[in-house]
């Protein structure tokens, strides 16, 4: 999409709907130069500005951007890593390394989430293999120099059990592997409230080293993606628990695993910067 066309048709549904560039400015929460800039092609507004352009407009996102998804989602705003090239990479480490959960766990979890998708987000139709997550997960823990073969497997399995309706006991894994995956995942206890059975799996997953690292990873993973993906009540509700639950895990593994001191130092500065971002934005509105 042309970023004159955007301006164009930003500039017609003004007019059209008799506001000045200053009072769609004032609406808009920016200046009445952004605006003039827009509507002359010589900036082109981010994602969240078109989204409350388009409501005070009385129009759509799409009618504003046309091949927004395109336009938009493309290249590394469309997904962060080609699955594909995460498998590849997963499966040329653990053959490496002679991790053999690992690889069990890694032809598994493709064939189980097989035909599973995620949104890739809240602007755009397009869909992402939901191996893409647990994927990029272990390439991430890797990355920060985990190479545990049991935290490496349980990254791949961690969802299995909860989205893919899989008995725990078949999974081709350690014990060790199994338990790490039990902890990780979450079911409402019956009798119990949603917020109660949630404190209940944070307590149990936080006497457990390896669980607690599985769940600050898949939480920093969900944190770099979810400004695109929730809505901003969801986005308030998601921090609030990360704050609770997410960061005091973080503490518990300083104190008694110093073997990942590194990679919780990096997750911790990842996931803080991350927050305190999205709350400076969610503020604004």
């Amino acid at each position: 999409m042309d970023i004159n066309v955007i301006g164009r048709r930003i500039m017609e549904r003004r007019k059209a709907s008799g506001l000045s560039q200053n009072e769609l400015a004032s609406r808009a929460g920016v200046t009445a130069q952004a605006v003039s800039k827009w509507e002359n092609g010589h900036n082109l507004p981010d994602i969240e500005n078109l989204v409350i352009i388009a409501e005070i407009l009385g129009t759509s996102l799409s009618a504003l951007t046309d091949d927004a998804d395109e336009y938009f989602f493309s290249g590394y705003r469309y997904r962060l890593f080609d699955e594909d090239k995460m498998f590849t990479r997963v499966k040329t480490f653990a053959l490496e390394e002679h991790l053999e959960d690992t690889l069990s766990a890694l032809t598994f979890m493709r064939d189980k989430h097989s035909g599973q998708y995620r949104k890739s987000s809240r602007f755009s139709n397009k869909k992402v293999a939901y191996i893409n997550h647990p994927l990029l997960m272990a390439c991430h823990a890797h990355a920060l120099g985990i190479t545990d073969d049991s935290i490496l497997a349980a990254i791949l399995l961690h969802d299995v059990v909860e989205d893919t309706d899989t008995d725990i006991d078949v999974l081709p894994v350690s014990d060790e592997v199994r338990e790490i995956v039990k902890l990780v995942t979450f079911r409402i206890v019956p009798g119990m409230s949603k917020d109660d059975s949630k404190a209940l799996y944070y307590n149990g997953i936080a006497k457990n080293k390896k669980a607690s690292l599985v769940k600050i990873i898949d939480r920093c993973n969900n944190v770099s993606t979810m400004s695109a993906s929730f809505e901003r009540k969801k986005l308030i509700a998601y921090i609030h628990e990360t704050e609770q639950y997410i960061i005091p895990l973080l503490t518990i593994l300083k104190d008694t695993a110093p073997e990942y001191n590194n990679a919780v130092f990096l997750i911790k500065y990842q996931l803080i910067s991350l927050l305190e971002s999205i709350k400076a934005l969610c503020s604004e509105q």
